[in-house]
C-alpha cells in the first residue's frame, strides 16, 4: 500500500513567510539603529556647538586694572553677544536659549535644536528637541 499525502502534510512555501518575517524584523531594527545613531551624532554636534559658544562668550571679557592687579571681567551682554555671533557664523539650525555670566569669570550657554529622523520608521518619534549646556571660565582671573 502506498500512502497518499494530504495537503496538510505538504509544507512547501512555509519557509517563505518565515523569511519575509525575518527580513521585515531586520529592516525595522536597522531603521531604529540608523535613527539612534543619527540622534547620538546630532546631540554630540550640539554639545560641541554649545562648548564653542561658551568659549566664544568667555573671550568677550573686559580687562579691569585696579592698582597693580589685572582681572578679566565678563558681563551677560558680552557673553550673549559673542555666543550669538558664533552661532550666526556657523551653518546650523541651533538656537541660543541663554548666554550669561553667573559669576563674572565664567560663561554659561544653553543651545537648543530640533532633530528629525533621517529615515521613516513607525518606531521612532518624528522630532525631538535637543538641548546642550556648556560652561567655561576665562583664562585670566
Amino acid at each position: 500500500m502506498t500512502r497518499r499525502t494530504s495537503p496538510r502534510d505538504d509544507e512547501d512555501g512555509s519557509i517563505l513567510l518565515l523569511t519575509l518575517g525575518y527580513v521585515l524584523l531586520a529592516l525595522a531594527v536597522l531603521f531604529v539603529c540608523v535613527c539612534a545613531t543619527d540622534l547620538y551624532i546630532a546631540q554630540k554636534r550640539l554639545d560641541t556647538l554649545a562648548d564653542s559658544a561658551a568659549l566664544a562668550g568667555a573671550d568677550g571679557f573686559t580687562l579691569v586694572v585696579s592698582g597693580e592687579s589685572v582681572a578679566a571681567e565678563l558681563t551677560d551682554e558680552r557673553v550673549h553677544e559673542q555666543a550669538s555671533a558664533l552661532l550666526a557664523a556657523l551653518p546650523s539650525n541651533a538656537t541660543l536659549v541663554e548666554a550669561n555670566s553667573p559669576d563674572g569669570v565664567s560663561a554659561h550657554v544653553i543651545v537648543t535644536s530640533a532633530w528629525h529622523p533621517p529615515l521613516f520608521s513607525p518606531f521612532v518619534p518624528d522630532g525631538i528637541r535637543l538641548e546642550a549646556n556648556a560652561t567655561t571660565r576665562t583664562a585670566l582671573r
